[in-house]
């Protein structure tokens, strides 16, 4: 009978090691994932803060070739909106969408990079 009991008690000890184990890949993969979208976010918002200034150093230039305050801007401006109609007319298109979840589930969801480097260099 204690054989028996032992046999219970190591299973036990499997399922909860295997369980922990479980826990923690997961763990790592939501970090993994985690920290992908802050360096997206991190990335998006220094895009931002630079298409902001080359956009007002258009404007400017352009207001000073024109010799007119406000024509850059609106040069700049009509510029945008034409970029916003485009994007708003293609955004039902399948490749457009397509696109965009293949770019997404690459640098979000795919660590094979990291994966492949660490398994070489141990």
């Amino acid at each position: 009978m204690l054989n028996f009991t032992e046999l219970i008690q190591t299973f036990k000890s499997l399922i909860e090691t295997r369980i922990e184990l479980v826990k923690s890949d997961i763990q790592d993969q939501l970090v993994g994932i985690l920290s992908r979208l802050i360096l997206l976010i991190l990335i998006g918002s220094i895009l931002l803060v630079a298409g902001l200034f080359l956009s007002l150093s258009l404007a400017f230039y352009i207001s000073q070739v024109t010799q007119s305050p406000y024509l850059g801007f609106l040069v700049v401006a009509v510029c945008y909106l034409l970029v916003v109609v485009i994007l708003y007319l293609t955004k039902d298109t399948r490749g457009f969408q397509q696109q965009g979840n293949i770019f997404l589930k690459k640098f979000i969801f795919d660590s094979t990079k990291g994966k492949d480097t660490d398994e070489q260099g141990t």
